[in-house]
Parts: C-alpha cells; sequence; structure tokens
C-alpha cells in the first residue's frame, strides 16, 4: 500500500463513479476508469467526493466501488477516499471498511452545521477521536459545504491533528490563503503539511503552482492537463505550465459550470472511452442539445492548440 503523508505531491484525479444506463453501479466500468486515468500519469485517486455522487451511494455500495478501485490499481498508486459525515458512527465505520479494503487514508470536510471557529476546530477535535492513527485530508470546500476556514483556523486544526498530511485547498478565491498557510508552514508555525488544490478542475492551478501548492487533486476528463502542468512547472519551466494550461482553460471552464459540471465532464470521459455510460443518478442535470455542440467546438480548438504547442 502506498503511504499517504505529509510528502504526498503531484496530481490525485477525484473521479467519477461509473453507472451503467439502468442506474446500477458499474464496476466494470470502473476498471476502466482506474486504468485510463493511472495510463495518464496520476499520482494517486481520490474517491466518493463531491463529484463521486458520493451521497448518492448506499453504504454497501460505496465499499464495492472503493473495493473494485483498490483491487484495479493494485498498490499502483494511493487512493484517498472520501468520508465525510455529519455523523461520526458513519464516519468511522466507513472509514475502517475502507482502510481494511486497502486504501491510504481518507479526506473528510466540515458539515455545513458549524459556523464559528470555535465550532470547526472542535469538530476536528472529534474527527480526530474517530479516525485515530488514519492519515486524513482536511478538505476546504466552502462553495460546497458553506463553511469559511480562515488561515487562522486550518493552522489551529493543523497544530492539533498529528494524523492530518494533507490541506485539499478550494477556496475561491484563495490565493492569498494558500499562501498563508504555506509560510506559517515554512516559518515552523506549524508542521509542513502537503497542499494540493481543487479550485474548479485546477481553473487556477499554475497561480496556486507558484504559491506553493505541492499539486492538484480534483477532476477534469483530461487528467492529463494537470499532470503536464505540475511537471513543467516542478522542473521550473513556469510559461510551459501557463501554455500548456491556457489550451485546456475553456473547456474546463465549460466543465466548471454550477449544476451541469458533471454531467459535462461525465459526458466527456464517455466520449474518451474512460467510463461506458455517461448516467448521472437523481437528482442530476441533463445536458442539451446546445449543450452538446459547445462541447464540441471547444474540443475541436483544444485539439488544435494542443497541436501547435507540440
Amino acid at each position: 500500500m502506498h503511504r499517504f503523508d505529509t510528502s504526498a505531491q503531484g496530481v490525485y484525479l477525484i473521479t467519477v463513479t461509473p453507472f451503467t444506463d439502468a442506474g446500477a453501479l458499474d464496476l466494470a466500468s470502473t476498471d476502466r476508469m482506474v486504468d485510463f486515468c493511472i495510463e495518464r500519469g496520476v499520482t494517486g485517486l481520490t474517491i466518493l467526493g463531491i463529484m463521486g455522487e458520493a451521497t448518492k451511494l448506499t453504504a454497501e455500495e460505496a465499499k464495492a466501488f472503493t473495493r473494485q478501485v483498490i483491487q484495479r490499481t493494485a498498490g499502483r498508486v494511493p487512493i484517498v477516499v472520501g468520508v465525510s459525515s455529519p455523523g461520526f458512527a458513519a464516519m468511522g465505520e466507513l472509514t475502517r471498511a475502507v482502510m481494511d479494503l486497502g486504501a491510504s487514508g481518507v479526506m473528510v470536510a466540515p458539515p455545513s452545521t458549524v459556523r464559528t471557529d470555535d465550532q470547526i476546530a472542535g469538530y476536528f477535535d472529534m474527527v480526530n477521536e474517530t479516525l485515530g492513527p488514519v492519515p486524513w485530508c482536511l478538505q476546504d470546500h466552502p462553495v460546497a459545504t458553506g463553511v469559511q476556514m480562515s488561515p487562522a483556523v486550518i493552522l489551529r486544526i493543523l497544530k492539533n491533528s498529528p494524523h492530518c498530511v494533507m490541506l485539499k485547498h478550494e477556496d475561491w478565491p484563495g490565493l492569498a490563503k494558500l499562501g498563508a498557510i504555506r509560510a506559517a508552514g515554512d516559518k515552523g508555525e506549524v508542521r509542513r503539511v502537503s497542499i494540493l488544490t481543487g479550485n474548479g478542475g485546477g481553473l487556477f492551478l499554475p497561480e496556486e503552482l507558484s504559491r506553493g501548492a505541492d499539486g492538484a487533486m480534483t477532476g477534469f476528463a483530461w487528467p492529463e492537463m494537470m499532470v503536464d502542468v505540475v511537471a513543467a512547472h516542478a522542473r521550473g519551466d513556469v510559461e510551459r505550465a501557463h501554455d500548456l494550461f491556457d489550451a485546456y482553460l475553456p473547456l474546463a471552464r465549460y466543465e466548471q459550470q454550477a449544476g451541469v459540471g458533471l454531467a459535462v465532464r461525465k459526458h466527456l470521459l464517455h466520449r474518451r472511452g474512460a467510463i461506458s455510460s455517461p448516467f448521472i443518478r437523481k437528482p442530476g442535470p441533463k445536458l442539451s442539445a446546445q449543450d452538446l455542440a459547445d462541447i464540441e467546438r471547444l474540443v475541436r480548438r483544444q485539439d488544435r492548440r494542443l497541436r501547435e504547442l507540440g
């Protein structure tokens, strides 16, 4: 099993959950999706996130999907599993189950019920009690959770959480926040943890890397975009990183539309052969004929620009 610790870097791709056209969990397509992602160079996989329709799965389906991903991965990359829950019994049960299956760690976001710094910090004190020695990622995603975590409260959580090894930074705008947290680690005010970014499918990825992020933890139907941008930036070729990012940006932006974004991503992954069906469980969006025309235009333009870049 791959270690999941504070040295994590690269691209941990947030995966979708494949279903059949009839809405059943598609484990055969899950194998295809895992291979598709790993072949494109991702460092790790993160499953059962918000874009993974985790809330639409039964507990048994969540375990079955996790088991399939881990078996297919066969130790090639680490697997992080989202276990966020308003109740600690459910969080603890799912954590124990996925770690027994071979997951490398888990990810937790705060529930919408916590508001003040003390409430947020107190909640994560209970997360620590629930997870014990399991390495975990703190997900800061206020657009989805409605919970605003200041740099001060994140640093407070990190100081109180010896097994929190990563921050998934998804605040938007959040460059100054990311820089402040990284600077605190560099100054020794708090232990240094991995920071992977998830803003809108990587919509600010080059800038986030320049502010000290170690990579990305988000989703996009072209995971090679994030892999190549992170690699170019890591070797010091910042202009190349920006050029590559710019080529993908129009389609990445289109994929991040509120409401319809998951349908766009699943359509594109189906179009690329990564999953057998673009089915989304209810409640979920559907693409119009004009949406599909937009997507085809953007794909053509992206292909042309990538050829120009070589």
